[in-house]
């Protein structure tokens, strides 16, 4: 799928029931009905008619459909009301009561991680909480950059921000444009799509072809002085969020690629 179908797709009228809903999910997984109906354990026919609006569903077979197509927590709540039941799934902001031990797991991953970097960013990719070496590795930037929200797919992509700085630009900037892509396919979330088309705007340059066949990632590689610090990266997602908020946070960590960033970043953190 191109950034152009994403948009029109993400663009198209509100479904008027939570058939229309289900299609529209179930399409965006590349199932046929009868796939889907098998692995929910009901009959094609009982899905074709609630897809048509000739069926209602209970609210026990919507979130069971709604698990078997993967939809995000916050859209398992749109199809819920769309078939007239309240939404299952609370969003709270981090700093809620409810969330503490959220927060504080959170807080003593990005802690621990030092003294290599560590962030957190929400469903758009915008910075929720980071630790210091990450302000340390973004020094110079313009602080209007930084402003908050901190979108740090932008910030990578900037050429007033990191992206002067990436030694592989191509690559690392290929490699996120890429995941973004998944993520507008798996989403339709249309404020990601805007981000990826905006990203593709900037003056990336094209990669000269695949990685190398003895490389097993793709590193980000930073200027940082007259030295170049190389780091291989994770993505931490919570196991098993029943909250909306939790279920869309993502923390991206930052490991040394070599032994000369190691020792960089150890140099750094003890100056901080």
């Amino acid at each position: 799928m191109n950034a152009q179908a994403s948009a029109a797709r993400a663009d198209r009228a509100t479904p008027v029931h939570v058939g229309e809903h289900l299609r529209q999910w179930r399409q965006r997984r590349h199932l046929s009905q009868l796939d889907l109906a098998l692995d929910a354990e009901i009959s094609a026919r009982h899905l074709s008619f609630v897809e048509t609006g000739r069926a209602a569903p209970s609210r026990e077979m919507v979130l069971k459909l709604a698990e078997r197509l993967d939809v995000p927590l916050r859209d398992r709540n749109v199809l819920l009301v769309a078939a007239g039941y309240a939404p299952a799934f609370p969003q709270r902001p981090l700093d809620d009561p409810a969330l503490t031990a959220a927060r504080a797991a959170i807080d003593l991953v990005l802690k621990a991680h030092e003294p290599n970097p560590a962030l957190a960013v929400d469903r758009h990719w915008n910075l929720v909480s980071a630790n210091r070496m990450v302000a340390a590795l973004l020094a110079g930037v313009p602080q209007r950059l930084l402003g908050s929200p901190v979108n740090v797919l932008r910030l990578a992509f900037h050429p007033e921000g990191l992206a002067p700085r990436t030694v592989n630009l191509a690559e690392w900037c290929g490699h996120l444009l890429e995941r973004l892509h998944r993520q507008c396919e798996a989403t339709a979330d249309p404020e990601l799509v805007k981000l990826y088309q905006e990203l593709k705007t900037y003056p990336i340059p094209a990669r000269l072809g695949p990685p190398a066949t003895n490389d097993i990632a793709i590193p980000l590689r930073l200027r940082h002085g007259e030295e170049v610090l190389s780091f291989l990266s994770t993505t931490m997602v919570f196991g098993t969020p029943v909250d909306i908020t939790l279920s869309e946070l993502a923390l991206e960590t930052f490991f040394p690629a070599d032994e000369l960033t190691a020792a960089r970043l150890r140099e750094i953190a003890a100056g901080l």
